[in-house]
C-alpha cells in the first residue's frame, strides 16, 4: 500500500488550520476542482476570478472527498453540509503554506522552467528525460501561476527523486515570489521574446521579470539560458547578480556550453547530435519542431547539472509525444481520402506563431494537397499589434502555405496584407470560420490552427475531429482521444 500524500496533522500543521468535525487519518491528494477531485483528497476552496470554492464544497465531498479547507467566516454556512472541515483565515494562503512545507521536506532535485514560449514543453520533455531514471513530479497541464505552482508543491510526494516546475507571468513581479517557493537548483530560460507587451515597456523589461526566476536558486544551482537568444548577457548578469554560482548557455552558438552540433529535421521527428557540457550524445526527438530541438539542449543541460543519467535522458526524447493544443496531430477523414490536422490552438505570440508555422512548412501534404494556416489573433500585444499580425504575411508566404484562414479582429490586418490567392476566409470569431474551413478541405490537406486561448480555436479543433474522426480500423484498438 502506497503512503499517503500527507497525514493530516502535518497538513493541520502546515497551513495553521483548525479542524471542525471528524478529519481523517490521512491525506491522498490535494484539489481546487470539485469536478475531479479524487476519493481521499482534500478539497481547497480558493476563491478564483469568476467561482468561488466555497459553493462547490459539497459536489466535492459528493465526490469523495475526505475533508474541505475552507475559510473560517464559511464554517457557519458549511457545518451541515460537510462531514470534515479544515478552517483556515485564508485558503490561498493555507495552498502556499502546504506547499512551501512539501518543498521544505523534499529532497528531490528540482528544475524550474519559465520563458516567453515553450514553457511548457520543455517541462513536459525534461519529465519524459528524468522519468527514464526514476519518478519525477510534474503537474500534468500548465500549472505555472499564482495558485498552479503551490498547487503543484503541495502535490509533490515526500519521496519524489526528481520535480520540475513550470512558472509563468502576466505581468512584473509574479515570478519572484513563485521561484522562492519552488527553490530549484536549475533554472532555466527557454527564451525572451516579445509577449504580454501590454504590461511591459519593452522586450529588455520581460528578460528582466523573467530573471526573476534566479532568485530562487538554491546554493550551488545553476542558471541554464538559451545562448542564441539577443538577451544572453542581460540574464547572464541578472543571474550573477541573484548569487547563480553557474552560468551555462544553450543554442547553437559556438559560445554554447550545450551546443548544437548537427540536426535533421524531418515531418514526423528530428535527428540531433549535440555537446553537453564536454559530452558528445546524439539521439532522436519523437514529434517534429526546430523549437523542440533548442529546448531539448535546456533539458539534457538540466538533466547533467543534476546529476541525472544522460544517455538514459537522450534515448527518451525518441518517446517524446505532444500534447493537445501543442502540435499533436491528428488524421480527418474525408471523402475520397485523409487530411492531416496540425492542432496549436493552445496559446500564440509572435515566437511560437513563428514556430508553428515553420512547423507547417515543414509537414508533406499529399499529392494534390495543400499547407493551410488556420489562425486567430495573438493577443496582449499592446500598440504593436496591428503591426505583428500584418508582418505574419511575408512569413505565411514563405513558409509556402498555400490557404490562410484568419479570425478575431486584429486577424483583419493580416488578411488586409495577404495577397488575393492566399486568401481563404476570414471571420471575427473562430466559430464563424468551421463552415468555410470545412468546405474548403480536400484529401491530402495540412491544416494547423493557431492562435491566443481567448479567439477560441481549440474548439473549432475538437469539431473537426469529432465531424472527421477516421473509422477504426478492422480488429485493431481504437486510439485514445485526447
Amino acid at each position: 500500500m502506497s503512503a499517503p500524500l500527507w497525514t493530516t496533522h502535518d497538513l493541520l500543521t502546515a497551513i495553521a488550520g483548525r479542524p471542525l468535525g471528524a478529519v481523517p487519518d490521512d491525506i491522498t491528494g490535494i484539489s481546487i476542482d470539485s469536478r475531479t477531485i479524487g476519493r481521499g483528497e482534500a478539497f481547497f476552496a480558493i476563491r478564483g476570478e469568476r467561482f468561488d470554492g466555497h459553493d462547490f464544497v459539497a459536489q466535492a465531498f459528493a465526490r469523495g472527498a475526505a475533508t474541505a479547507v475552507v475559510g473560517q467566516d464559511h464554517a457557519g454556512e458549511l457545518v451541515d453540509a460537510a462531514a470534515s472541515l479544515i478552517l483556515v483565515p485564508d485558503v490561498m494562503e493555507g495552498l502556499r503554506r502546504l506547499g512551501r512545507a512539501a518543498r521544505s521536506r523534499s529532497r528531490a532535485e528540482v528544475v524550474a522552467v519559465t520563458g516567453s514560449v515553450g514553457k511548457t514543453g520543455t517541462k513536459d520533455m525534461l519529465a519524459v528525460a528524468l522519468g527514464a531514471e526514476a519518478a519525477v513530479h510534474h503537474s500534468p497541464a500548465s500549472f505555472n501561476n499564482h495558485w498552479g505552482v503551490p498547487l503543484t508543491l503541495a502535490r509533490m510526494p515526500e519521496r519524489a527523486r526528481y520535480a520540475v516546475f513550470e512558472i509563468g507571468m502576466n505581468h512584473p513581479g509574479e515570478i519572484e515570489p513563485l521561484a522562492r517557493m519552488v527553490r530549484p537548483r536549475v533554472a532555466i530560460i527557454t527564451t525572451v521574446e516579445p509577449v504580454h507587451l501590454e504590461a511591459f515597456d519593452d522586450v529588455e523589461s520581460i528578460a528582466r521579470a523573467k530573471a526573476e526566476i534566479f532568485s530562487g536558486v538554491t546554493a550551488g544551482g545553476a542558471a541554464v539560458i538559451n545562448r542564441d537568444n539577443s538577451h544572453f548577457d542581460l540574464l547572464a548578469e541578472l543571474a550573477r547578480a541573484a548569487g547563480v554560482a553557474r552560468i551555462v548557455g544553450f543554442g547553437q552558438s559556438a559560445d554554447a556550453d550545450i551546443r548544437l552540433d548537427r540536426v535533421v529535421l524531418k515531418p514526423g521527428c528530428s535527428t540531433v547530435a549535440v555537446t553537453v557540457l564536454g559530452e558528445p550524445v546524439a539521439y532522436k526527438i519523437g514529434a517534429p519542431g526546430r523549437h523542440l530541438v533548442q529546448n531539448s539542449l535546456a533539458v539534457l543541460g538540466a538533466v547533467s547539472l543534476i546529476g541525472g543519467d544522460i544517455a538514459r535522458a537522450a534515448l527518451s526524447l525518441a518517446r517524446l509525444e505532444l500534447p493537445k493544443g501543442r502540435g499533436r496531430r491528428y488524421a480527418l477523414s474525408l471523402s475520397g481520402g485523409q487530411a492531416l490536422l496540425i492542432d496549436e490552438s493552445y496559446n500564440a505570440n509572435p515566437a511560437s506563431m513563428a514556430a508553428a508555422i515553420q512547423l507547417l512548412a515543414s509537414a508533406e501534404p499529399g499529392r494534390v494537397g495543400r499547407r493551410i494556416a488556420v489562425l486567430g489573433d495573438m493577443l496582449e500585444l499592446g500598440r504593436q499589434a496591428p503591426q505583428m499580425h500584418a508582418a505574419l504575411a511575408e512569413s505565411l508566404a514563405a513558409a509556402g502555405v498555400d490557404l490562410v484562414f484568419a479570425a478575431g479582429p486584429l486577424m483583419s490586418t493580416l488578411w488586409e496584407a495577404l495577397p488575393r490567392h492566399l486568401k481563404g476566409s476570414y471571420a471575427d470569431s473562430a466559430t464563424e470560420l468551421e463552415g468555410p474551413l470545412r468546405d474548403a478541405l480536400a484529401p491530402g490537406d495540412v491544416v494547423m490552427v493557431k492562435g491566443s486561448n481567448g479567439i477560441r480555436l481549440g474548439p473549432l479543433v475538437d469539431s473537426l475531429r469529432l465531424q472527421h474522426r477516421p473509422a477504426p480500423q478492422a480488429d485493431a484498438p481504437q486510439e485514445e482521444t485526447a
